[in-house]
């Protein structure tokens, strides 16, 4: 049992890292809220005037595509591998999970420079699919990872009770495995979603087009013309966040089991 004193101790440190996390945030509502530096507008108009000095409805259509592809190919990617790794034994095993693991140790910075001559000699600098394409494997790296640990705790009755019935590979994945593991798969989307939109470095140097510029990037733009105006920036700030903020909460319930169940999974 916890004490009385230990329960209000963790209230208290709880509520002092809130009010740090918070703080910005209610920072730049406000801000971007409030009157403008001209002294004209205030509230929604701030968003309205952000919205057409920075074109962001360009940027935000941009990020959401390359996010939903990234999400798409990226979480059936790493079902697929992961349930090969956790519940397949075939040769070369360790040595090809550990080589999908360099994905997660390697930062993106380290590979940047070298991706760009790879993608220019295949003729795809500055396309959809030069930004694309990086993220998905650097999000497989990590979906391998995580779905491998919950399909190496699942029941394996069932699996061979599926067999035994006749099952193919590809049924007892998705119509044996999938349905319960949809909290990890969740919490796989909305982590891969939210990486994907706020990525900056691979944008900035795969693409040179306004029209390929993503959410994150075109917000650094308008940050350089507007760096006397911080009210328009932000506004632009929240343009640009809202997106993930909605997200995050129409999925927040699966995406904090997936994270509990993937806790003990490993």
């Amino acid at each position: 049992m916890i004490s009385r004193g230990e329960r209000v101790a963790n209230y208290v440190i709880l509520s002092v890292f809130a009010v740090f996390a918070l703080l910005p945030i209610v920072t730049i509502l406000g801000a971007a809220l409030g009157p403008s530096d001209s002294g004209g507008t205030a509230g929604p108009a701030n968003f309205a005037a952000a919205w057409e000095a920075g074109r962001f409805g360009t940027y935000l259509r941009t990020s959401l595509a390359v996010s939903a592809f990234v999400v798409v190919v990226s979480v059936v990617l790493s079902v697929m591998s992961g349930y090969a790794f956790g519940t397949m034994r075939f040769r070369g095993q360790s040595a090809l999970f550990y080589l999908f693991m360099l994905g997660i140790m390697m930062p993106s910075e380290a590979v940047a420079v070298p991706l760009y001559f790879d993608l220019r000699s295949l003729g795809l600098i500055d396309t959809f699919w030069s930004v694309a394409l990086p993220q998905v494997a650097l999000s497989v790296a990590f979906g391998t990872f995580w779905m491998r640990a919950y399909f190496r705790a699942s029941n394996r009755a069932i699996v061979e009770a599926a067999r035994i019935d006749g099952a193919s590979t590809w049924r007892i994945l998705w119509q044996v495995l999938v349905p319960p593991a949809r909290p990890a798969v969740v919490t796989l989307t909305v982590l891969v979603f939210m990486w994907t939109w706020n990525e900056f470095l691979i944008p900035l140097i795969m693409v040179t087009s306004e029209s390929l510029r993503t959410a994150p990037l075109g917000l650094a733009f308008f940050q350089g013309q507007h760096t006397s105006g911080f009210t328009l920036l932000a506004a632009g700030s929240v343009i640009v966040a809202t997106p993930v903020v909605i997200f995050y909460l129409f999925l927040q319930r699966h995406f904090v089991r997936g994270l509990l169940q993937g806790a003990v999974r490993e």
